[in-house]
């Protein structure tokens, strides 16, 4: 149980991390430090299980769980923040 829990934990915590680095790369499409934060612990539970998913049951170890959530918290904020961009840009009237 104990590793379970801290398998969770490590992904939330990669994909936050991960979220915030994508935010401060990609300002154009940062959500702000709270929405990269919330973005990026959504995408680091869904990258670590990915990760898990490939090891193929195998451990991928720390390193790895740390890699694939931060990866998918920074990918998904980044999904996130484009969609967000064009429906603001999307908005505007474009006829004469």
């Amino acid at each position: 149980m104990g590793s379970t829990l801290m398998q969770i934990l490590v992904s939330l915590l990669g994909g936050g991390v991960g979220g915030n680095i994508a935010g401060a790369i990609l300002k154009k499409y940062s959500l702000g430090p709270i929405g990269n934060t919330i973005v990026g612990l959504i995408g680091g539970g869904l990258g670590g299980q990915l990760v898990g998913m490939m090891g193929g049951g195998q451990p991928v170890g720390f390193l790895g769980d740390i890699t694939g959530s931060a990866v998918g918290g920074g990918v998904l904020m980044a999904i996130i923040g484009v969609i967000k961009s064009l429906a603001a840009g999307g908005t505007q009237n474009t006829t004469r």
